[in-house]
């Protein structure tokens, strides 16, 4: 098997992932959708950064061509230095297996293992032995040493978002993406998460990247981007929720505003 370069993960010459020209067009003719259009992106490492933007503005899409869970039509997407077009199917298994962690809507656990399995559940699977002192530090930071003999219907849906999240880190991956991971939460529990992924990256040298349409999980980050109609129109840094609605509601305004002059226009 090809052995996967894995840059120095204290290097801030190389961001943890990045993205050239990125393209990515669903279906032909009439049904063509560009979800992606020519994107360029960098992802620092050690930073948590959020994206956000109207729906169907393609920031699920970049998100998952990022992760290598789908494939850009042109363009490319890099984990490190590795290209991940680049690899055949079980290299790029083996790339987000050991340098990507995952942490999605829904939380993904198994039903029949207790939080600390589900936790080192990817590192069993590829016959690894979890570095004790990394997860004695992700248990502790995630803060559910006192849950982790229990399974997952034994746990509120905040403390099962907080095992999915732990899971993510557990293996110290490169690089983290997060697609609404505080989606199914109430407000506390909510908070609960992305303090810990707040948390995850200032103590714990992680990098998260966030799909979110929550201004106030947007507050939580280092750095927003805002994507609109596939492209990158806007960034912010040291956001805070009250600055990231505005921007969204500006979003909104300048949506109506289009649409209003295309009706004009089609009318003349």
């Amino acid at each position: 098997m090809t052995s996967l370069p894995s840059p120095d993960p204290q290097s801030p010459t190389v961001p943890a992932a990045r993205g050239r020209s990125l393209t990515k067009v669903f279906g032909e003719g009439d049904t063509r959708v560009v979800a992606l259009d020519d994107v360029d992106v960098d992802f620092a490492r050690g930073r948590f950064t959020a994206i956000m933007g109207p729906s169907g503005s393609g920031k699920s899409t970049l998100m998952h061509c990022m992760a290598g869970l789908d494939s850009v039509t042109s363009g490319h997407a890099y984990i490190g230095d590795t290209e991940l077009s680049s690899l055949g199917d079980k290299e790029l298994t083996t790339l987000r297996r050991d340098h990507v962690g995952f942490v999605f809507q829904s939380f993904n656990l198994l039903p029949t293992l207790t939080a600390l399995e589900n936790i080192t559940l990817p590192m069993d699977i590829a016959g690894r032995r979890p570095d004790r002192e990394w997860l004695d530090l992700v248990v502790d930071t995630v803060g559910l040493r006192p849950r982790l003999a229990h399974r997952p219907s034994e746990l509120s849906g905040g403390q099962q978002q907080r095992v999915a999240c732990a899971r993510a880190l557990a293996s110290r991956p490169d690089i983290v993406f997060a697609d609404e991971p505080t989606g199914n939460l109430d407000s506390r529990s909510g908070a609960d998460v992305l303090g810990f992924l707040g948390r995850s990256v200032r103590e714990m040298g992680q990098t998260i990247v966030m799909v979110t349409h929550d201004p106030t999980a947007a507050g939580y980050a280092d750095h927003v981007l805002f994507l609109a109609d596939g492209r990158i129109v806007d960034e912010m840094p040291d956001p805070t929720a009250d600055r990231v609605l505005e921007r969204m509601r500006a979003f909104d305004h300048e949506t109506t505003q289009t649409a209003a002059a295309g009706e004009t226009a089609g009318a003349r």
